[in-house]
Formats: C-alpha cells, structure tokens, sequence
C-alpha cells in the first residue's frame, strides 16, 4: 500500500465484513500460559465462515471490485486454499464466477471445499508460486479479472480481525502473525499504527520457506528456491515487495519454526483449548514457545489464522509419534 490506510478507512472495511458475520472469539486459555509462560490471548480466526481469516479479505475486494466494473466476467487466483475458499465464498455471495489455480498436490479438503462454495478449480504446479504464474497467464486469456493474493483492498479487510483482538484483549506487549504472502501481518500492522498502540508484531514462517525472514534481514526481495513446509498456508517462495515494505517498517522481527515445532503447536492447542488448527495457524504458538524465555511474564497475543487441515494431513505429519516430519 501507498499510504496506511486511516483507522476510518479500517473501520469502513470491518463494517463490510461484519454485515456477513460477526467477530470471532477473543480468548484468554489458562493451559496455554502455563505452557508458555506469559499471559495469552488467542484470535480465533477459526470461526469464520470458511475457518480461515482469508474471507475477510476476499469479502471486502470482491465487493469493492464489482462496484467498480458491475460488468465483470469473472476473476481467476491462485492459492493453496484459505484465499481461494475466501474468494469462492465472497464470489457465490456476489454473483461473480471465480477460478481458482491449486498446485498439484494440494490440500484435498480445501479444493473440496472451494468446488462446493461454486468456485471452478484448475490444478497445475509443484507449487503456489507455479499455480500463481498459470492462472496470471489464464487471467489474459480468458479475459478474467486476475486477484492477487496481496492487494490493498484484501488488506483493509483482513485487518478487521486485528482490529477486533486489539478491541477485546488488554493492551499486547507483542503479536504473533504468519506469514505466506503477507496480508494478515500488514493488516495487523496497519490496526496497530491506526489505533496508536505499541505492540510488538512478529512475523512467523516455516524454516522451510523463509522467503519473507531472508528479505527480512536482507532489507530487499530475496526468493527462495523452494518451499519445503507441510504448512500450506506459508509455503511461498516469492515475497510480494508491497507486502515487505509494510513488513520491514512495522514489524519487530520474524521467527522461523520447523515442521516438527508446527506439529507440537498443533498439538498443544488441540490438548490446551480442543481448538484444531492448521499449520500456519499453530505456527504463532510454535513461535512463541521457541522464545518463551523472552517473552516469559509478558501479555501476547497470538492468532489461529486457520483451522482447515487435512485429516491425513493431520494423522500423518501431527499425530507422527516419531516426529519423522520435523
């Protein structure tokens, strides 16, 4: 984005999100602090409609986008699921046709899904980064509207979630957020800066695919050849360079976690709250518990960012006894 965006500008977005669902939970859980030794507040991104925090996004710029050309033929994306179920759901309310590109392999569950809100599923790759490349060439060709998976108005929506557990939670000392391609940390970042508070954002990734943690430290766009991660919601090779600026100016640092420290979280959050998370929604737990002595007996707050993982996905890789995946 050009400019942060005005808190009246954040609110005008949540109102649109809110006139299809209400605010997720805000919760304190009492076996999480003890596990982490801080004070923990959990965003449950996990109750939204699609079980991921990608809808308020895919609400807000399919709307805004149909106001402007009320001719619009269709749009085409790419995803690994949450942005894809964001944009079949927002595209099924709006009467508009979506096209989604999934890479080969991708989540069974999450294409189930996106086919059953009414989206038409493409599946072509090894990975997002692929898929993106294809549905950009498919977008010219069948002369549809392509929707990248970070723009500024996917921005102004998502960060309605921030703004909620801003609202409902004491005052953070820090914040955990993933990162895939970055609109869930650029929005906390602009709820952040609109309401004037001091928390810390930190940026989460998977070891590996830590495109965003090298450009990081590198202050500059760095891709990485591969993304080898089992959480799909993070597994980016390519930094989008809008998405980074917002990054290097307003976030603290980013941590990179194993596959292994993302099955434990998943876990802990499953025996500590019964919540079920995916992988890039445990990867801020998984953060937090690799810097617990840093954060011990300071207020955090940290966000379930999904909750759509696969049941084999999740028999084979969390409930893995010997850790083979870390």
């Amino acid at each position: 984005m050009n400019a942060p965006p005005s808190l009246a500008e954040l609110e005008a977005a949540a109102a649109e999100v809110h006139a299809v669902f209400a605010p997720t939970p805000v919760r304190r859980w009492p076996l999480l602090a003890a596990r982490a030794g801080a004070e923990v507040w959990v965003k449950h991104e996990n109750e939204t409609p699609v079980r991921a925090f990608k809808v308020r996004g895919g609400l807000v710029h399919l709307a805004r986008l149909k106001a402007a050309r009320p001719d619009l033929a269709g749009v085409i994306s790419a995803t690994t699921g949450n942005h894809g179920q964001s944009l079949a759901f927002a595209g099924a309310r709006l009467g508009i046709a979506v096209t989604i590109l999934v890479p080969f392999g991708n989540s069974v569950e999450k294409n189930a899904a996106m086919r059953a809100w009414g989206a038409r599923l493409i599946e072509h790759g090894v990975d997002f980064d692929e898929a993106r490349a294809e549905a950009e060439r498919l977008a010219e060709a069948e002369r549809l509207v392509f929707v990248p998976s970070y723009h500024p108005d996917l921005v102004l929506g998502v960060a309605s979630w921030a703004l909620e557990l801003f609202r409902a939670a004491p005052p953070l000392d820090a914040l955990y957020v993933p990162i895939g391609l970055g609109s869930g940390i650029s929005g906390a970042i602009a709820a952040r800066d609109a309401l004037g508070l001091g928390t810390e954002i930190i940026g989460v990734q998977a070891e590996g695919a830590p495109a965003y943690a090298l450009s990081f430290a590198a202050r500059a766009v760095v891709c990485s050849s591969r993304a080898a991660t089992r959480a799909d919601g993070v597994a980016t090779r390519i930094p989008d360079p809008a998405a980074l600026a917002v990054i290097l100016a307003g976030a603290a640092r980013i941590v990179t976690v194993s596959d292994g420290a993302i099955a434990a979280a998943i876990r802990a959050y499953w025996t500590d709250t019964h919540t079920l998370a995916e992988g890039a929604g445990a990867a801020p737990l998984a953060a937090l518990l690799a810097e617990r002595e840093r954060m011990a007996g300071r207020r955090v707050g940290l966000v379930v960012s999904g909750g759509n993982i696969d049941l084999a996905l999740f028999r084979d890789w969390v409930l893995d006894p010997a850790g083979t995946h870390s």
